[in-house]
């Protein structure tokens, strides 16, 4: 893998064919489908690849049983098309997982019985085991902490989960393997524009604050909750086009949920779905959906959030999930286009859109996990007219994202398993350059148990201070940003319990 100082050595030397802003699941897709037509591409992400919305997800690859109660058939075959594909190239990373339905009356699982068997059908050949119905004693047995009172039988079906920010780094390393680079702590401050047209990129290298002038022959907006920020760089009178929602999630422990199956809980008090799903040896609990005034980085769980959470994961287990037993709590940030006439984010699509403005600047945005593929195909494909590029296929649907994916599901998760070996590889061939980034993103332990990351992160800040010769004051920087971050992943008056 080339450094750092390679990879900003080659900023300047020719015109890019496509410039992507912004290392989430949709740029880095875009980088992977650039590169595989054989375009010289390049991808710039302000902070570490998936730091916001992308590595906060609730660990799902899945068609969306909600959409297709919505109507939204289109986006629900789309979906089960793409998670069949993920299925197949990404074995080590996308695996199947069991939902139970629980259902308290005979018409209600006839109801979700019969939805379900349409979900089937939209699958196509890509489809998963079959859905069927389940006796009570048949939900028991798959989910022996489930509320038994009242409980009339339940519907299995099938879906996908992931490791979302495990699978995003995979596709750093597809990028690179393709001929392509992309650098994580490079921010873009201004566009390059020639007779009205973007023809590049001014890029700063975030932690020495050079600045570079890169020329491109297209360049494409996919930052996610930030897009309408670099809309209006391109186009100080563009209307903003995004809603931003929060989505919180908490962390327990597999107590609450030992087998390898998760719960969907259908209908909640804001008429949105949660899950109880089993995820590293932990259970996810999420997730909710609460308009943002504005996108940050680093969103903090609402205490209303949390309650919502726990009183509907206690309403559906046979044990009261309590304030004292998150080990973690985070939320990510939806980049929801706006619609007319609809006030409530749940009730925004979550299909995508692609813009090509006057400037020729190509905008993807909206959309979700599953589908990352399929939006990064499309803005390729613009990206492909605006730049008047040669008018390549796309080589993805059946790419085999790289990386050592068999070895991915026993990457790191607790203390003892971090090792120097494994953060020197971080550091090396993940392009790690903090603490957050080794225990929030290359493994998963902030988001598992935030109290067990901070003990870890002194260890980690040596070594990693070790091996890209930083001083102490960086270690000692970075033990203080790491701490504060990690307090904001409990509820407010835990962390010192």
């Amino acid at each position: 893998m080339r450094t750092r100082e390679q990879l900003f050595s080659e900023l300047t030397r020719q015109p890019w064919d496509v410039v992507i802003i912004g290392g989430g699941a949709t740029g880095l897709g875009s980088a992977v489908d650039a590169a595989s037509r054989g375009f010289r591409t390049l991808l710039i992400e302000q902070s570490d690849f998936c730091k916001a919305t992308s590595s906060r997800s609730t660990k799902l690859i899945h068609g969306g049983v909600r959409y297709l109660k919505q109507g939204n058939v289109s986006l629900v075959r789309e979906s089960l098309h793409e998670r069949g594909l993920l299925l197949r190239n990404a074995p080590g990373l996308v695996k199947p997982l069991e939902f139970v339905i629980p259902t308290f009356s005979l018409p209600e699982r006839w109801f979700y019985g019969f939805g379900l068997k349409a979900y089937d059908l939209l699958a196509g050949k890509l489809g998963m085991t079959a859905s069927k119905m389940l006796s009570t004693a048949d939900v028991q047995r798959r989910v022996n902490t489930i509320r038994a009172d009242r409980l009339s039988g339940g519907v299995s079906y099938y879906d996908a989960q992931f490791d979302d920010a495990r699978l995003t780094i995979a596709m750093v390393s597809c990028v690179e393997n393709l001929g392509g680079t992309a650098l994580n702590y490079a921010k873009v401050t201004s566009l390059c524009k020639k007779d009205g047209r973007v023809s590049g990129v001014v890029v700063q290298d975030v932690e020495t604050q050079q600045q570079y002038e890169v020329a491109a022959k297209s360049v494409i907006n996919a930052t996610g909750i930030f897009t309408d920020s670099l809309r209006e760089m391109d186009d100080a009178s563009s209307s903003p086009i995004l809603e931003v929602s929060q989505g919180t999630h908490i962390v327990v422990d597999r107590s609450f949920l030992p087998g390898d199956t998760a719960i969907i809980i259908p209908s909640t008090d804001d008429g949105r779905v949660v899950f109880i799903i089993p995820w590293h040896g932990s259970v996810v609990i999420g997730t909710t959906d609460v308009p943002m005034p504005e996108p940050v980085l680093d969103p903090i769980p609402r205490d209303d959030e949390i309650e919502f959470l726990l009183h509907h994961a206690t309403r559906y287990l046979n044990r009261k999930v309590t304030v004292a037993d998150i080990r973690s709590c985070f939320s990510g940030l939806r980049p929801l286009v706006k619609a007319k006439g609809t006030s409530a984010t749940s009730q925004l699509s979550r299909d995508h859109h692609v813009i090509t403005s006057s400037s020729g600047m190509v905008t993807v945005t909206g959309g979700k996990w599953t589908t990352y593929r399929r939006m990064a195909l499309d803005a390729v494909n613009a990206a492909i007219k605006s730049g008047g590029l040669e008018n390549r296929p796309s080589a993805t649907e059946g790419m085999k994202l790289s990386g050592n994916l068999q070895d991915e599901p026993n990457a790191p998760q607790s203390v003892d398993s971090i090792t120097n070996d494994f953060v020197r590889k971080a550091i090396h061939e993940e392009s790690a350059r903090t603490v957050e980034d080794v225990l929030s993103r290359r493994c998963r332990l902030l988001l598992l148990d935030a109290r067990a990351a901070l003990s870890v992160a002194p260890a980690v800040a040596k070594i990693m201070a070790q091996e890209l010769q930083f001083g102490p004051d960086w270690e000692e920087q970075q033990l203080k940003q790491f701490s504060a971050l990690a307090e904001t992943y409990l509820p407010r008056g835990q962390f010192a319990e």
